[in-house]
């Protein structure tokens, strides 16, 4: 019983600590990444939740696909600075139409705090939509099929992925509208209203619009 009563408190104060450390920063910009420090951090990332925490990878998730992929993150913003990536996602297209999304990742105290996940889900599929995307497909964990479901992908099929149980599963395109300003993005804050701090541009519109529903009590507005 004292050991058990011991855990609570350690996984009560884990919590409050999280909240803390997301509290600390006043949004979450969600973009294309566009400088060497956004991949850097993107990757270093990756390496703590593939490698360190999960022990998927070994040393290293860096594969052939880095070359060719675009990287999306989600950057911790402080007094209108970007100070840190607390997430990422990775795409690429290798035949004509058909994009695959992968190594979404989400720094363990940001995780459940303002849909972080979600959205660079979104902006994902969004943004390939835009450049012609037919088909978008991911290998999924398991753990994570529900999630993508809600989120209106498709489980196709189980497989293994380096002894890890995951789900083929495909994005319903039609739940999604196109958003061609992939590089400026989307900003959440963690609240639960939504407005826009600007004149809507019908480009991003309804890809914001959407991430309302995508940001888990989060409020929602234009990059500038």
């Amino acid at each position: 019983m004292g050991s058990q009563h011991y855990d609570l408190l350690a996984s009560s104060a884990d919590r409050a600590s999280s909240q803390q450390l997301a509290a600390h920063y006043s949004d979450f910009t969600i973009k294309w990444a566009t400088l060497d420090w956004e991949i850097r951090q993107a990757h270093a990332l990756r390496r703590s939740v593939f490698c360190d925490e999960q022990g998927i990878f070994e040393k290293d998730d860096i594969d052939e696909i880095d070359y060719e992929a675009q990287v999306l993150v989600a950057i911790a913003n402080h007094g209108g600075w970007h100070e840190k990536i607390v997430g990422t996602v990775r795409i690429h297209q290798p035949e004509e139409g058909i994009w695959w999304g992968s190594r979404l990742a989400v720094q363990h105290e940001f995780r459940k705090q303002v849909g972080l996940g979600a959205n660079l889900i979104l902006l994902a599929v969004s943004s390939a939509y835009a450049l012609g995307c037919v088909q978008f497909l991911a290998q999924v964990q398991k753990k994570n099929e529900a999630f993508f479901q809600r989120l209106n992908w498709q489980s196709q099929f189980d497989l293994d992925v380096r002894n890890h149980p995951h789900v083929m599963m495909q994005a319903d395109l039609s739940e999604f509208t196109p958003c061609f300003q992939p590089t400026s993005g989307f900003v959440v804050k963690s609240k639960r209203r939504t407005y826009m701090n600007e004149v809507p541009s019908p480009l991003l519109y309804a890809c914001i619009a959407k991430s309302a529903t995508y940001a888990s009590a989060a409020e929602v507005y234009y990059a500038t």
